[in-house]
């Protein structure tokens, strides 16, 4: 999350989209990325036009990182 509020989604960058390494040109997933980064940034045309689930997304995110940041821990020390 903190690469994606840091980078410059308007910018080229480095993929790690396995279907763009494979040299396809189409992924479900790509501009998820970008439209969390224009998020951070309070573009919401920006980030519905880069990629429509990048809101849920972010929402679903951070719900998960909060979930997994309160939980108990699993290994007790003795």
């Amino acid at each position: 999350m903190v690469a994606l509020a840091v980078s410059d989604p308007a910018k080229p960058h480095f993929s790690l989209c396995p279907l763009k390494l494979m040299g396809f040109t189409w992924c479900p997933g790509c501009g998820l990325g970008h439209a969390i980064s224009y998020l951070f940034r309070g573009d919401l045309r920006s980030s519905f036009h880069a990629h429509w689930l990048g809101i849920p997304a972010l929402i679903i995110i951070f719900y998960r990182m909060l979930v997994l940041f309160w939980q108990k821990p699993i290994f007790k020390k003795t």
